[in-house]
């Protein structure tokens, strides 16, 4: 029985080693990858791997694992531990301990956007930019190193419950999954996997309302959360003018084919409408590429983002699509608009001196690469900065707004709205 343990110890650590040095190795081939991905481009870093060029630098890194100052003797020390003395030793998954220790090693980074995710939770993230998924419908964020909400998708179960946001999850109570708990020391993939369940249950969230300083528990039936990505509107001004109102609610798969839609719909109307409102509000982000093209119908040339890497520093500019330009346009954003939308609001401000009325916008100026492991997990890594055209990183600034208001909650009027549409 001593020996069989011994050998199955030393499988195991051998194959642990193995999947960390594979890690090291995949953080390190991503830099010959990076420059032609972010955010959400795929990069197959296996492949590269097997390259001449870099395998001598694999090979250089994998050394330094064993020649570096940090010692994975008590690592190796607690896993035999467990193995040896753990009660229930049976019930010992192994899988489920290295993708602990994989998502320990990259939550030691020290950066919340870094991370790894598990095979089931990096299905959830592809389903969320797939725009199909079953939940309350919020996306989620850290928020004075809380669980919070950066916004509540449009028409989800979240919303209607009157979830807003910027509103701290606190607690969480599921009866079906016999789950009555507090938030602190969550992840956002706990968050995730704990808040989204099977259609037709309920889910308690305990939120603190920063706003007014409050509390209340708020009760969320999940349903089937779709996400349309685009919403087109004709809206009235005060003294009857015509004004598209673009809606952009994330940058998914499924954004470009029904912006495309929408662009072609105000072109048929070109000499009916006065201007385009483009609304970002609670826009989280997504897809880098559709943000370039998304502001490329405002921009004729030049630079859209800049993206400052560890090696390179890039310049993205506007594919010249420009179908948009020359129609007057200003942009919604608040504290709910971040990532890829403040690319597209940065973008427009700088380039096109378009307006931008609301709120200041979250500020998230870094860049992460996902990318897909072989045990169907995925690594998303921050790999660099970006910055507006004119050069400004606005990471937990955000971009300030040119015409400020907040929108009333307590009213059914859009103010922010009715502001922009004054504008024309």
């Amino acid at each position: 029985m001593e020996k069989k343990s011994s050998r199955l110890f030393t499988f195991i650590r051998n194959a642990v080693l193995i999947i960390l040095l594979l890690a090291l190795g995949l953080i390190m081939g991503f830099r010959y990858a990076s420059e032609g991905s972010l955010f959400g481009l795929k990069i197959g870093l296996l492949d590269d791997l097997a390259k001449k060029s870099q395998a001598s630098d694999f090979v250089k890194l994998s050394n330094s694992a064993t020649n570096t100052s940090v010692s994975m003797d008590t690592f190796w020390e607690v896993w035999q531990r467990l193995e040896q003395d753990y009660l229930e030793t049976d019930k010992i998954d192994e899988t489920k301990m290295i993708n602990g220790a994989i998502s320990g090693m990259v939550t030691g980074v020290g950066d919340p956007y870094t991370m790894y995710l598990p095979p089931d939770d990096n299905t959830q993230a592809e389903q969320n930019l797939a725009g199909s998924f079953y939940g309350v419908g919020i996306e989620l964020t850290y928020i004075d190193n809380m669980v919070g909400i950066l916004t509540p998708l449009v028409g989800s179960p979240g919303e209607k419950a009157g979830l807003l946001a910027g509103d701290i999850i606190t607690h969480v109570k599921d009866e079906s999954k016999q789950l009555d708990e507090d938030t602190t020391g969550w992840t956002l993939d706990d968050a995730v996997t704990n808040i989204r369940g099977s259609q037709g249950t309920p889910v308690i969230l305990s939120i603190y309302r920063q706003s007014d300083n409050s509390n209340r528990d708020i009760t969320v039936i999940r349903d089937e959360i779709i996400v349309e990505s685009v919403v087109l509107q004709f809206v009235k001004t005060a003294n009857g003018k015509q004004v598209a109102h673009l809606q952009v609610i994330q940058f998914g798969e499924r954004t470009l084919d029904e912006w495309n839609k929408a662009v072609t719909e105000i072109l048929a109307k070109k000499d009916q409408i006065s201007g385009i409102i483009l609304d970002l509000r609670n826009n989280p982000g997504g897809f880098f590429d559709v943000s370039i093209d998304i502001a490329s119908d405002f921009i004729k040339s030049g630079v859209v983002v800049s993206q400052k890497s560890k090696y390179t520093t890039k310049n993205y500019n506007s594919t010249g699509t420009a179908r948009l330009v020359g129609i007057p346009t200003v942009v919604l954003v608040n504290k709910g608009s971040a990532s890829a939308s403040e690319i597209v609001a940065g973008a427009l401000r700088d380039d096109a001196q378009i307006k931008l009325i609301g709120e200041q916008t979250f500020g998230k100026g870094t860049v992460q690469d996902r990318i897909e492991l072989n045990n169907g997990g995925g690594l998303h890594i921050t790999v660099g900065r970006w910055l507006t055209p004119n050069g400004s990183w606005i990471h937990e600034d955000g971009l300030p707004v040119d015409i400020e208001i907040v929108q009333n909650y307590d009213t059914e009027k859009d103010e922010v709205l009715e502001k922009a549409l004054e504008q024309f």
